[in-house]
């Protein structure tokens, strides 16, 4: 849709000549690039491409060369910068003064001429203009010309880059709501300052009607279509028809809501990206798409109620794979709920891996389970269970069924093999809509996640008089006998993907047990993908100045900008009150 954007890395040097700049300039540049050169082989940006880093022309000692950096950040497109430095330099007069530019301060943990120092001053000058900048600093002493970047010091180098990275590629595109507000949901009520003043997002719309449109007047590709349709007679297997005899259509109709949902399928794509075969057939204003970046599905209910559902596209789109072959996922938000598709695309940004999307449906108690099944839960799942199960839209990349050391994980997609994507698919029915729920049918995916992976849910919720807050829980999925799960499933709609969920507990209120997990959750969505990323997501939010009121990530994890550190000793309480104080980013 856009340039991605790029890391700026800024060589502060100092400005004193007559032998000490001089004899800095090469260990300062070299720093810089040094630090580039980690990024470059270390991140990719959510399409697979290497991040690029775009270096100073020449070593900051003074303000016009500072300016300068800056101008040739703007042209070349910098979404967060890194300054980096080995010893004292002139404070105020280096910094990078972009007031939503994510930034950090490397000063180089050595005694010649420690960066130490101008870190320290730089952080103070940065709090004092109200601009938060992050602080690395190695904990151990190194030599003056050791280029070597140490551990912890690398780890914070790319934390921030990859919170920050998720900061600009949000920044300028948009969300799209196919549909409005779902059943009531109140995330699905789309909130535009959020968006705009947090966010650096606009909000599109289109109303159901024009799926409708397009679907009558065949405004999608037709090739593509017969593509896809060919591909899913192939790996989309029909599941298990839960309806009343007396309800169960025929073949001919079941056939036609394939094709549809199908169709579907390639409209909400062409209505978040754009489709420039559009233009052949006479639609080039339908061609642009509304550069969304991520997009919600109404459906519920008056969509639903007359047409087949959302689930399919949904799922598909959601997914790694389709009919054309293995590639990036689209964020598509279940019911339109807008908070839970940000934090799709947070976890996304953050992971480039597809998002799961769910209910934070039930807590099942051991003694509960061992009531109803007779089954005892044992390892991980031994204090209780959370059933994550939602209408069929979840990525089929969360079976588990992609491997790595012998273990099901998830992956970005250019790691993913043809093989991988065949057995997700395997591992997934569509059985036929239950009416009770869904009156003008469609296919739900149905699976059943893997166990043991590790997984980290978030989610956004807003708070009036508050603002948005992040919640995040990272834990493990779990496995339970085919049996037991065959009992629970049954008890609510078996047409679903389910994903069993144990969060990490630890002393604090809300994760003392399962069942505080479940009754502090915020709403009745949650978005999960593979992996222990809490922090990164704590990092990101605090860039976007949204506080995060509940999580589960061990304190020597949590990195934010040092101005945090001046509300206060109690994280928790200091990020409520910095974020209060700055304000939204934008």
């Amino acid at each position: 849709m856009s340039e991605m954007p790029k890391i700026g890395i800024r060589p502060v040097i100092d400005a004193r000549l007559g032998g000490v700049r001089e004899s800095l300039e090469k260990v300062t540049m070299d720093m810089a690039k040094n630090v580039a050169k980690l990024l470059t082989n270390t991140l990719k940006y959510y399409n697979g491409e290497s991040v690029e880093c775009v270096i100073s022309d020449t070593t900051i000692g003074r303000v016009p060369e500072a300016q300068s950096c800056e101008e040739k950040f703007l042209r070349e497109g910098v979404g967060l910068s890194i300054t980096v430095t080995p010893c004292w330099c002139y404070g105020t007069e280096t910094i990078d003064m972009n007031p939503t530019r994510p930034k950090a301060i490397w000063g180089f943990n050595g005694t010649e001429r420690p960066g130490a120092v101008y870190l320290a001053a730089a952080l103070a000058g940065h709090a004092q203009k109200g601009i938060p900048a992050f602080s690395i600093y190695g904990r151990e002493v190194q030599e003056s010309d050791d280029e070597q970047i140490p551990s912890d010091v690398k780890e914070k180098l790319i934390q921030f880059a990859k919170s920050g990275l998720a900061v600009a590629i949000l920044n300028g595109k948009s969300y799209l709501s196919i549909g409005g507000v779902s059943m009531g949901i109140a995330g699905s009520i789309v909130d535009e300052s959020f968006f705009q003043e947090y966010l650096g997002m606009r909000n599109e719309y289109v109303d159901m009607s024009e799926v409708n449109r397009r679907l009558e007047k065949g405004i999608y590709d037709h090739n593509e279509f017969e593509e896809a349709l060919i591909w899913t007679e192939k790996n989309c297997k029909e599941g298990k028809n839960y309806n009343p005899e007396n309800l169960v259509k025929s073949r001919e109709q079941m056939n036609d809501e394939w094709e549809t949902v199908i169709k579907m399928t390639l409209i909400s794509r062409d209505l978040m990206i754009g489709n420039p075969k559009l233009v052949a057939l006479g639609f080039a204003e339908e061609a642009l798409g509304h550069n969304a970046i991520a997009a919600g599905f109404q459906g519920q209910r008056q969509w639903n109620d007359y047409m087949p559902n959302g689930d399919f596209l949904e799922a598909i789109l959601n997914s790694s794979f389709d009919w054309n072959g293995i590639r990036s996922p689209y964020i598509m938000a279940t019911e339109n709920d807008s908070l839970n598709g940000i934090s799709m695309l947070i976890g996304y940004l953050l992971t480039n891996q597809a998002q799961m999307f769910s209910d934070v449906r039930t807590f099942w108690s051991p003694s509960s389970v061992e009531r109803v099944t007779g089954h005892k839960l044992k390892g991980k799942a031994a204090n209780g269970i959370i059933h994550l199960i939602n209408s069929g839209s979840s990525t089929l990349d969360g079976t588990g069924e992609q491997t790595e050391n012998g273990k099901p994980v998830m992956k970005p997609f250019w790691e993913i093999s043809e093989n991988e994507a065949i057995k997700c698919l395997k591992a997934t029915d569509w059985p036929p809509a239950m009416y009770e729920y869904f009156g003008g049918g469609g296919y739900s995916s149905h699976f059943v996640t893997k166990g043991e992976m590790p997984v980290t849910m978030c989610r956004i919720n807003l708070v009036k008089g508050l603002g948005p807050v992040m919640q995040i829980a990272e834990g493990w999925t779990v496995e339970i006998p085919k049996k037991a799960h065959d009992i629970l499933d049954q008890r609510t709609n078996p047409t679903w993907p389910t994903t069993w969920f144990v969060p990490k507990l630890n002393n604090k209120e809300a994760f003392k047990d399962v069942y505080s997990v479940m009754s502090n959750w915020g709403a009745n969505h949650g978005a999960f993908s593979y992996g222990h990323y809490g922090h990164e997501i704590i990092t990101l939010c605090s860039m976007l100045r949204i506080p995060v009121n509940m999580h589960n990530v061990e304190d020597d994890r949590i990195f934010r900008p040092k101005d945090w550190a001046s509300f206060g000793t109690d994280l928790e309480a200091a990020d409520y009150r910095a974020c209060k104080n700055y304000g939204p980013l934008y």
